[in-house]
Protein backbone atom coordinates (compact mmCIF):
# COMPACT_ATOMS: atom_id res chain seq x y z
CA UNK A 1 0.00 0.00 0.00
CA UNK A 2 1.41 3.40 -0.97
CA UNK A 3 1.54 6.30 1.47
CA UNK A 4 -1.29 7.99 -0.42
CA UNK A 5 -3.43 4.88 -0.09
CA UNK A 6 -2.62 4.76 3.63
CA UNK A 7 -3.74 8.37 4.04
CA UNK A 8 -6.99 7.74 2.21
CA UNK A 9 -7.58 4.63 4.33
CA UNK A 10 -6.88 6.68 7.45
CA UNK A 11 -9.57 9.19 6.44
CA UNK A 12 -12.03 6.39 5.70
CA UNK A 13 -11.35 4.57 8.98
CA UNK A 14 -11.68 7.75 11.10
CA UNK A 15 -14.86 9.01 9.42
CA UNK A 16 -17.20 8.37 12.36
CA UNK A 17 -14.95 10.27 14.78
CA UNK A 18 -14.43 13.03 12.21
CA UNK A 19 -18.17 13.55 11.76
CA UNK A 20 -18.78 13.51 15.51
CA UNK A 21 -16.25 16.30 15.95
CA UNK A 22 -17.66 18.30 13.06
CA UNK A 23 -21.15 18.15 14.60
CA UNK A 24 -19.66 19.57 17.81
CA UNK A 25 -18.36 22.54 15.84
CA UNK A 26 -21.65 23.08 14.01
CA UNK A 27 -23.47 23.05 17.36
CA UNK A 28 -21.64 26.24 18.41
CA UNK A 29 -23.84 29.21 17.38
CA UNK A 30 -21.00 31.40 16.09
CA UNK A 31 -23.17 34.12 14.50
CA UNK A 32 -20.77 36.93 13.71
CA UNK A 33 -23.41 39.64 13.15
CA UNK A 34 -25.11 39.04 16.52
CA UNK A 35 -23.44 40.79 19.49
CA UNK A 36 -25.05 38.25 21.82
CA UNK A 37 -23.05 35.48 20.11
CA UNK A 38 -19.64 36.96 20.97
CA UNK A 39 -18.95 34.29 23.59
CA UNK A 40 -19.87 31.54 21.11
CA UNK A 41 -17.54 33.05 18.50
CA UNK A 42 -14.72 32.75 21.06
CA UNK A 43 -15.81 29.21 21.88
CA UNK A 44 -15.67 28.18 18.22
CA UNK A 45 -12.23 29.76 17.84
CA UNK A 46 -10.97 27.94 20.94
CA UNK A 47 -12.40 24.64 19.66
CA UNK A 48 -10.54 24.99 16.35
CA UNK A 49 -7.39 26.11 18.13
CA UNK A 50 -7.35 22.88 20.15
CA UNK A 51 -7.99 20.69 17.11
CA UNK A 52 -5.11 22.27 15.20
CA UNK A 53 -2.75 21.98 18.17
CA UNK A 54 -3.69 18.29 18.48
CA UNK A 55 -2.36 17.55 14.97
CA UNK A 56 0.89 19.43 15.36
CA UNK A 57 0.21 23.08 14.53
CA UNK A 58 1.55 26.07 16.40
CA UNK A 59 -1.72 27.94 16.82
CA UNK A 60 -2.85 31.33 18.06
CA UNK A 61 -6.17 33.03 18.65
CA UNK A 62 -5.50 36.59 17.59
CA UNK A 63 -7.86 39.39 18.57
CA UNK A 64 -8.96 41.90 15.94
CA UNK A 65 -11.15 44.98 16.03
CA UNK A 66 -14.01 42.55 15.41
CA UNK A 67 -13.93 38.81 15.96
CA UNK A 68 -10.76 36.75 16.46
CA UNK A 69 -8.73 34.95 13.82
CA UNK A 70 -7.30 31.49 14.40
CA UNK A 71 -3.82 31.43 12.85
CA UNK A 72 -1.91 28.16 12.74
CA UNK A 73 1.49 27.28 11.28
CA UNK A 74 3.52 24.13 10.84
CA UNK A 75 6.75 23.25 9.11
CA UNK A 76 6.98 20.35 6.73
CA UNK A 77 9.10 18.69 4.11
CA UNK A 78 8.82 21.72 1.85
CA UNK A 79 8.19 19.41 -1.10
CA UNK A 80 5.01 21.27 -1.96
CA UNK A 81 6.22 24.78 -1.14
CA UNK A 82 4.43 27.06 1.32
CA UNK A 83 0.66 26.68 1.30
CA UNK A 84 -2.04 28.77 2.94
CA UNK A 85 -5.50 27.38 3.68
CA UNK A 86 -8.41 29.71 4.45
CA UNK A 87 -11.81 29.03 5.95
CA UNK A 88 -14.33 30.85 8.11
CA UNK A 89 -15.98 29.52 11.24
CA UNK A 90 -18.67 32.18 11.67
CA UNK A 91 -22.20 31.66 10.40
CA UNK A 92 -25.29 33.58 9.32
CA UNK A 93 -28.22 34.25 11.66
CA UNK A 94 -30.87 31.53 11.60
CA UNK A 95 -33.76 33.80 10.58
CA UNK A 96 -37.19 32.59 11.71
CA UNK A 97 -36.78 29.52 13.92
CA UNK A 98 -40.28 28.32 12.95
CA UNK A 99 -39.11 27.85 9.37
CA UNK A 100 -36.56 25.22 10.41
CA UNK A 101 -37.71 21.62 10.55
CA UNK A 102 -34.41 20.68 12.23
CA UNK A 103 -32.81 22.50 15.16
CA UNK A 104 -30.22 24.94 13.74
CA UNK A 105 -27.60 24.22 16.42
CA UNK A 106 -28.29 20.62 17.43
CA UNK A 107 -27.06 18.67 14.39
CA UNK A 108 -27.82 14.97 14.14
CA UNK A 109 -27.30 12.41 11.39
CA UNK A 110 -30.41 11.83 9.31
CA UNK A 111 -30.87 9.19 6.59
CA UNK A 112 -32.62 10.76 3.58
CA UNK A 113 -32.77 9.90 -0.11
CA UNK A 114 -29.85 7.49 0.16
CA UNK A 115 -27.65 10.09 1.90
CA UNK A 116 -26.57 10.56 5.49
CA UNK A 117 -27.18 14.27 6.11
CA UNK A 118 -26.87 16.67 9.01
CA UNK A 119 -28.70 19.96 9.43
CA UNK A 120 -27.50 23.15 11.07
CA UNK A 121 -26.51 26.74 10.44
CA UNK A 122 -22.97 26.64 9.06
CA UNK A 123 -23.19 22.96 8.11
CA UNK A 124 -22.40 23.80 4.49
CA UNK A 125 -21.24 27.42 4.74
CA UNK A 126 -18.64 26.86 5.86
CA UNK A 127 -17.70 24.63 8.77
CA UNK A 128 -17.74 21.40 6.77
CA UNK A 129 -15.56 23.10 4.14
CA UNK A 130 -12.72 24.00 6.49
CA UNK A 131 -13.02 20.63 8.18
CA UNK A 132 -12.16 18.82 4.93
CA UNK A 133 -8.66 20.29 4.66
CA UNK A 134 -8.00 19.93 8.40
CA UNK A 135 -8.87 16.23 8.16
CA UNK A 136 -6.66 15.78 5.10
CA UNK A 137 -3.72 17.36 6.93
CA UNK A 138 -4.41 15.22 10.01
CA UNK A 139 -4.30 12.05 7.92
CA UNK A 140 -1.12 13.15 6.15
CA UNK A 141 0.59 13.81 9.48
CA UNK A 142 -0.63 10.49 10.91
CA UNK A 143 0.85 8.50 8.03
CA UNK A 144 3.97 10.49 7.14
CA UNK A 145 4.85 12.06 10.49
CA UNK A 146 5.07 15.52 8.95
CA UNK A 147 3.31 17.74 6.41
CA UNK A 148 4.01 17.92 2.66
CA UNK A 149 4.76 21.63 2.83
CA UNK A 150 5.03 24.55 5.16
CA UNK A 151 1.39 25.06 6.07
CA UNK A 152 -0.42 28.20 7.20
CA UNK A 153 -4.08 28.03 8.21
CA UNK A 154 -6.20 31.18 8.59
CA UNK A 155 -9.69 30.71 10.03
CA UNK A 156 -11.74 33.89 10.11
CA UNK A 157 -14.59 34.76 12.47
CA UNK A 158 -16.46 37.51 10.61
CA UNK A 159 -16.74 36.55 6.94
CA UNK A 160 -20.53 36.43 7.15
CA UNK A 161 -20.62 40.00 8.49
CA UNK A 162 -18.29 41.56 5.93
CA UNK A 163 -14.70 40.69 7.01
CA UNK A 164 -14.22 44.27 8.21
CA UNK A 165 -11.19 43.41 10.35
CA UNK A 166 -9.43 41.25 7.80
CA UNK A 167 -7.48 43.89 5.80
CA UNK A 168 -5.81 45.21 8.97
CA UNK A 169 -5.09 41.65 10.12
CA UNK A 170 -3.44 40.71 6.82
CA UNK A 171 -1.43 43.92 6.82
CA UNK A 172 -0.15 43.20 10.34
CA UNK A 173 0.75 39.57 9.54
CA UNK A 174 2.08 39.76 5.99
CA UNK A 175 5.22 37.76 6.78
CA UNK A 176 3.33 34.99 8.58
CA UNK A 177 0.81 34.75 5.73
CA UNK A 178 3.30 34.82 2.83
CA UNK A 179 2.76 31.75 0.66
CA UNK A 180 3.23 30.24 -2.78
CA UNK A 181 -0.50 29.71 -3.17
CA UNK A 182 -3.62 30.31 -1.08
CA UNK A 183 -6.46 27.81 -1.11
CA UNK A 184 -9.87 29.24 -0.29
CA UNK A 185 -12.25 26.43 0.59
CA UNK A 186 -15.60 28.21 0.45
CA UNK A 187 -17.12 27.46 -2.95
CA UNK A 188 -19.38 25.16 -4.92
CA UNK A 189 -19.20 21.89 -6.79
CA UNK A 190 -20.64 21.82 -10.28
CA UNK A 191 -22.93 18.91 -9.45
CA UNK A 192 -23.14 16.23 -6.72
CA UNK A 193 -20.65 14.12 -8.70
CA UNK A 194 -18.60 16.78 -10.55
CA UNK A 195 -15.94 18.92 -8.82
CA UNK A 196 -15.27 22.53 -9.73
CA UNK A 197 -12.76 25.33 -9.30
CA UNK A 198 -14.18 28.85 -9.22
CA UNK A 199 -12.21 31.33 -11.32
CA UNK A 200 -14.57 34.33 -11.42
CA UNK A 201 -16.15 35.94 -8.37
CA UNK A 202 -18.47 38.93 -8.29
CA UNK A 203 -17.88 42.03 -6.22
CA UNK A 204 -20.39 43.03 -3.56
CA UNK A 205 -21.90 46.25 -2.22
CA UNK A 206 -24.56 46.40 0.51
CA UNK A 207 -26.73 49.48 0.87
CA UNK A 208 -29.64 50.52 3.09
CA UNK A 209 -31.96 53.34 2.01
CA UNK A 210 -34.65 55.05 4.08
CA UNK A 211 -37.29 57.42 2.72
CA UNK A 212 -38.92 59.73 5.27
CA UNK A 213 -41.94 62.03 4.96
CA UNK A 214 -42.24 65.39 6.72
CA UNK A 215 -44.97 63.96 9.00
CA UNK A 216 -45.18 61.45 11.82
CA UNK A 217 -47.46 58.45 11.30
CA UNK A 218 -50.89 59.56 10.10
CA UNK A 219 -54.38 58.05 10.03
CA UNK A 220 -54.82 56.71 6.50
CA UNK A 221 -58.54 57.35 6.56
CA UNK A 222 -57.90 61.05 6.99
CA UNK A 223 -54.74 61.64 4.95
CA UNK A 224 -54.29 58.55 2.79
CA UNK A 225 -55.36 60.27 -0.38
CA UNK A 226 -53.22 63.38 0.02
CA UNK A 227 -50.17 62.90 2.28
CA UNK A 228 -46.91 61.32 1.16
CA UNK A 229 -46.61 57.58 1.73
CA UNK A 230 -42.92 56.55 1.97
CA UNK A 231 -43.66 52.92 1.13
CA UNK A 232 -45.30 53.94 -2.14
CA UNK A 233 -42.39 56.28 -2.94
CA UNK A 234 -39.76 53.69 -2.13
CA UNK A 235 -41.62 50.90 -3.94
CA UNK A 236 -41.78 52.98 -7.11
CA UNK A 237 -38.05 53.68 -6.95
CA UNK A 238 -37.24 50.01 -6.40
CA UNK A 239 -39.56 48.87 -9.17
CA UNK A 240 -37.84 51.27 -11.57
CA UNK A 241 -34.35 49.89 -11.01
CA UNK A 242 -34.83 47.50 -13.97
CA UNK A 243 -36.31 48.15 -17.39
CA UNK A 244 -38.40 45.69 -19.39
CA UNK A 245 -35.24 44.08 -20.81
CA UNK A 246 -33.84 43.37 -17.35
CA UNK A 247 -31.18 46.08 -17.59
CA UNK A 248 -30.43 48.31 -14.62
CA UNK A 249 -31.59 51.88 -15.15
CA UNK A 250 -29.06 53.70 -12.93
CA UNK A 251 -27.13 56.19 -15.07
CA UNK A 252 -23.52 55.06 -15.58
CA UNK A 253 -24.10 51.68 -13.90
CA UNK A 254 -22.53 49.78 -16.81
CA UNK A 255 -19.57 52.14 -17.32
CA UNK A 256 -16.39 50.06 -17.54
CA UNK A 257 -18.27 46.77 -17.93
CA UNK A 258 -16.98 44.70 -20.83
CA UNK A 259 -19.08 42.03 -22.44
CA UNK A 260 -18.31 38.40 -21.62
CA UNK A 261 -15.48 37.17 -23.87
CA UNK A 262 -16.74 35.00 -26.73
CA UNK A 263 -14.69 31.95 -25.72
CA UNK A 264 -15.82 32.09 -22.11
CA UNK A 265 -19.39 32.61 -23.22
CA UNK A 266 -19.18 29.48 -25.38
CA UNK A 267 -17.82 27.48 -22.43
CA UNK A 268 -20.62 28.68 -20.17
CA UNK A 269 -23.28 27.91 -22.75
CA UNK A 270 -21.93 24.37 -23.01
CA UNK A 271 -22.12 24.07 -19.22
CA UNK A 272 -25.70 25.38 -19.34
CA UNK A 273 -26.66 22.47 -21.56
CA UNK A 274 -25.14 19.96 -19.15
CA UNK A 275 -26.29 21.23 -15.78
CA UNK A 276 -29.19 20.29 -13.54
CA UNK A 277 -28.35 23.33 -11.40
CA UNK A 278 -31.69 25.00 -12.09
CA UNK A 279 -33.82 21.90 -11.64
CA UNK A 280 -34.09 22.57 -7.90
CA UNK A 281 -35.13 26.24 -8.20
CA UNK A 282 -38.17 27.63 -10.02
CA UNK A 283 -36.97 30.74 -11.86
CA UNK A 284 -40.46 31.88 -12.86
CA UNK A 285 -40.85 35.61 -12.27
CA UNK A 286 -37.13 36.25 -12.05
CA UNK A 287 -35.16 38.85 -14.01
CA UNK A 288 -32.63 37.67 -16.58
CA UNK A 289 -31.06 40.42 -18.66
CA UNK A 290 -32.17 40.18 -22.26
CA UNK A 291 -29.57 38.56 -24.52
CA UNK A 292 -27.93 36.46 -21.81
CA UNK A 293 -28.41 32.93 -20.55
CA UNK A 294 -29.11 32.23 -16.89
CA UNK A 295 -25.49 31.26 -16.18
CA UNK A 296 -24.17 34.31 -18.02
CA UNK A 297 -26.43 36.55 -15.95
CA UNK A 298 -25.34 34.85 -12.72
CA UNK A 299 -21.60 34.79 -13.40
CA UNK A 300 -20.88 37.54 -15.89
CA UNK A 301 -23.38 40.41 -15.58
CA UNK A 302 -23.87 42.92 -12.74
CA UNK A 303 -27.08 42.67 -10.74
CA UNK A 304 -29.13 44.37 -8.04
CA UNK A 305 -31.29 42.51 -5.56
CA UNK A 306 -33.72 43.85 -2.98
CA UNK A 307 -33.02 41.89 0.21
CA UNK A 308 -35.68 43.36 2.47
CA UNK A 309 -38.30 46.10 2.79
CA UNK A 310 -39.65 47.48 6.05
CA UNK A 311 -42.20 50.17 6.88
CA UNK A 312 -45.50 50.83 8.55
CA UNK A 313 -47.74 48.21 10.06
CA UNK A 314 -46.03 44.84 10.48
CA UNK A 315 -48.98 43.27 12.32
CA UNK A 316 -50.25 41.14 13.83
CA UNK A 317 -53.39 43.27 13.92
CA UNK A 318 -54.73 45.73 11.36
CA UNK A 319 -53.70 49.35 11.82
CA UNK A 320 -54.76 51.91 9.22
CA UNK A 321 -51.69 54.11 9.14
CA UNK A 322 -49.53 56.09 6.79
CA UNK A 323 -46.00 55.33 7.98
CA UNK A 324 -43.42 58.02 8.54
CA UNK A 325 -40.54 56.05 7.00
CA UNK A 326 -39.83 53.08 4.75
CA UNK A 327 -36.52 51.25 4.44
CA UNK A 328 -35.05 48.83 1.92
CA UNK A 329 -31.86 46.80 1.96
CA UNK A 330 -30.15 46.04 -1.34
CA UNK A 331 -27.15 44.10 -2.55
CA UNK A 332 -25.22 44.88 -5.73
CA UNK A 333 -23.25 42.06 -7.38
CA UNK A 334 -20.50 43.60 -9.48
CA UNK A 335 -18.32 42.41 -12.36
CA UNK A 336 -14.80 43.46 -13.44
CA UNK A 337 -14.65 47.13 -14.36
CA UNK A 338 -17.05 48.31 -11.64
CA UNK A 339 -15.83 50.20 -8.59
CA UNK A 340 -17.90 49.69 -5.38
CA UNK A 341 -17.69 53.33 -4.26
CA UNK A 342 -18.69 54.62 -7.69
CA UNK A 343 -21.65 52.24 -7.89
CA UNK A 344 -22.81 53.30 -4.42
CA UNK A 345 -22.59 57.00 -5.35
CA UNK A 346 -24.55 56.48 -8.56
CA UNK A 347 -27.26 54.54 -6.79
CA UNK A 348 -27.65 57.29 -4.21
CA UNK A 349 -27.88 59.96 -6.91
CA UNK A 350 -30.50 57.87 -8.72
CA UNK A 351 -32.65 57.61 -5.59
CA UNK A 352 -32.24 61.24 -4.51
CA UNK A 353 -33.48 62.43 -7.90
CA UNK A 354 -36.71 60.47 -7.43
CA UNK A 355 -37.69 61.47 -3.89
CA UNK A 356 -40.51 64.05 -3.94
CA UNK A 357 -39.98 67.57 -2.67
CA UNK A 358 -40.65 67.79 1.06
CA UNK A 359 -39.56 64.19 1.70
CA UNK A 360 -36.04 63.13 2.55
CA UNK A 361 -33.79 60.15 2.03
CA UNK A 362 -30.89 58.74 4.01
CA UNK A 363 -28.43 55.97 3.25
CA UNK A 364 -26.32 53.58 5.24
CA UNK A 365 -23.46 51.52 3.83
CA UNK A 366 -19.77 51.75 3.10
CA UNK A 367 -16.97 49.65 1.72
CA UNK A 368 -17.58 46.71 -0.54
CA UNK A 369 -15.31 44.68 -2.74
CA UNK A 370 -14.54 44.45 -6.44
CA UNK A 371 -15.01 41.46 -8.71
CA UNK A 372 -12.13 39.04 -9.23
CA UNK A 373 -11.10 37.05 -12.30
CA UNK A 374 -8.42 34.43 -11.55
CA UNK A 375 -5.93 33.02 -14.04
CA UNK A 376 -7.07 29.74 -15.54
CA UNK A 377 -3.59 28.74 -16.78
CA UNK A 378 -1.97 28.56 -13.34
CA UNK A 379 0.12 25.45 -12.58
CA UNK A 380 -1.40 25.41 -9.07
CA UNK A 381 -4.88 25.39 -10.57
CA UNK A 382 -3.84 22.60 -12.95
CA UNK A 383 -2.45 20.53 -10.07
CA UNK A 384 -5.63 21.07 -8.06
CA UNK A 385 -7.71 20.11 -11.06
CA UNK A 386 -5.84 16.82 -11.43
CA UNK A 387 -6.21 16.06 -7.73
CA UNK A 388 -9.96 16.60 -7.79
CA UNK A 389 -10.34 14.46 -10.90
CA UNK A 390 -8.41 11.62 -9.26
CA UNK A 391 -10.92 11.49 -6.41
CA UNK A 392 -14.15 12.19 -8.28
CA UNK A 393 -13.29 10.47 -11.59
CA UNK A 394 -15.04 13.31 -13.42
CA UNK A 395 -13.71 16.40 -15.23
CA UNK A 396 -13.14 19.43 -12.99
CA UNK A 397 -15.27 22.30 -14.24
CA UNK A 398 -13.91 25.85 -14.23
CA UNK A 399 -16.88 27.95 -13.20
CA UNK A 400 -17.94 31.43 -12.19
CA UNK A 401 -19.94 32.45 -9.17
CA UNK A 402 -22.60 34.99 -8.38
CA UNK A 403 -21.16 35.17 -4.88
CA UNK A 404 -18.32 37.21 -3.47
CA UNK A 405 -15.28 36.18 -1.43
CA UNK A 406 -13.55 39.46 -0.45
CA UNK A 407 -10.52 37.56 0.82
CA UNK A 408 -9.48 36.56 -2.70
CA UNK A 409 -8.87 40.18 -3.73
CA UNK A 410 -7.17 40.92 -0.41
CA UNK A 411 -4.75 38.03 -0.85
CA UNK A 412 -3.99 39.07 -4.40
CA UNK A 413 -3.48 42.75 -3.58
CA UNK A 414 -1.84 42.58 -0.15
CA UNK A 415 0.14 39.33 -0.31
CA UNK A 416 0.66 39.02 -4.06
CA UNK A 417 -0.56 35.46 -3.63
CA UNK A 418 -2.08 33.27 -6.27
CA UNK A 419 -5.46 31.92 -5.16
CA UNK A 420 -7.29 28.71 -5.95
CA UNK A 421 -10.95 28.62 -4.92
CA UNK A 422 -12.28 25.12 -4.24
CA UNK A 423 -15.26 23.85 -2.29
CA UNK A 424 -17.86 21.15 -2.01
CA UNK A 425 -21.06 23.16 -1.46
CA UNK A 426 -24.13 22.28 -3.55
CA UNK A 427 -26.88 24.68 -4.61
CA UNK A 428 -29.43 22.60 -2.69
CA UNK A 429 -27.64 22.94 0.66
CA UNK A 430 -29.89 25.85 1.72
CA UNK A 431 -26.98 28.04 2.71
CA UNK A 432 -28.14 31.25 4.43
CA UNK A 433 -31.64 29.70 4.55
CA UNK A 434 -33.66 27.52 6.93
CA UNK A 435 -32.61 23.85 7.10
CA UNK A 436 -29.07 24.39 5.84
CA UNK A 437 -27.48 20.97 5.53
CA UNK A 438 -24.57 18.86 4.29
CA UNK A 439 -23.85 15.17 3.91
CA UNK A 440 -21.28 12.72 5.22
CA UNK A 441 -20.13 11.62 1.77
CA UNK A 442 -18.94 15.11 0.85
CA UNK A 443 -17.01 15.44 4.10
CA UNK A 444 -15.29 12.15 3.29
CA UNK A 445 -14.60 12.85 -0.37
CA UNK A 446 -13.67 16.47 0.31
CA UNK A 447 -10.93 15.37 2.71
CA UNK A 448 -9.76 12.70 0.26
CA UNK A 449 -9.70 15.34 -2.50
CA UNK A 450 -7.25 17.47 -0.52
CA UNK A 451 -4.92 14.49 -0.09
CA UNK A 452 -4.84 14.05 -3.87
CA UNK A 453 -4.32 17.79 -4.39
CA UNK A 454 -1.41 17.86 -1.93
CA UNK A 455 0.14 14.91 -3.73
CA UNK A 456 -0.14 16.75 -7.06
CA UNK A 457 1.45 19.84 -5.50
CA UNK A 458 4.41 17.70 -4.41
CA UNK A 459 4.79 16.49 -7.99
CA UNK A 460 4.56 20.06 -9.24
CA UNK A 461 7.36 21.25 -6.98
CA UNK A 462 9.55 18.31 -8.02
CA UNK A 463 8.90 19.09 -11.68
CA UNK A 464 9.72 22.77 -11.15
CA UNK A 465 12.92 21.94 -9.25
CA UNK A 466 14.03 19.55 -12.01
CA UNK A 467 13.68 22.31 -14.63
CA UNK A 468 15.79 24.65 -12.51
Amino acid sequence: MTDTEKMLRNIDDNLDLSIAKLLELIAIPSISSDPESAADILRAAAWLFQELVSIGFESEIIETAGHPVVLARAGGTGKAGRLLFYGHYDVQPIGERAQWSHAPFSPELVEEDGKTRFYGRGASDSKSQLWTFIEALRAWKAVKGDFPAEIVILLEGEEESGSASLPAFIDAHREALACDVAFICDAEMWSPTEPAITTRLKGLVHERVTVATPNPELHSGLFGAVAANPIRILAAILAGLHDDAGRITIEGFYDGVEDIPAGLRADWRELSRQTALFDEVDLAGGIIEEGYTTLEAMWGRPTIDINGVTGGNQGPGERSVLPATATARLSFRLVPGQDPDRIRARFRSHVEARVPKGCSVSFHGDGGNSAVALAEDSPYLAASRRGLETEWQQPTRLIGSGGAIPLVQLFKDMLGAECVVIGFILSGDAIHAPDEHYDVERVLRGARSWVHILKELEKLQKSTAAKI
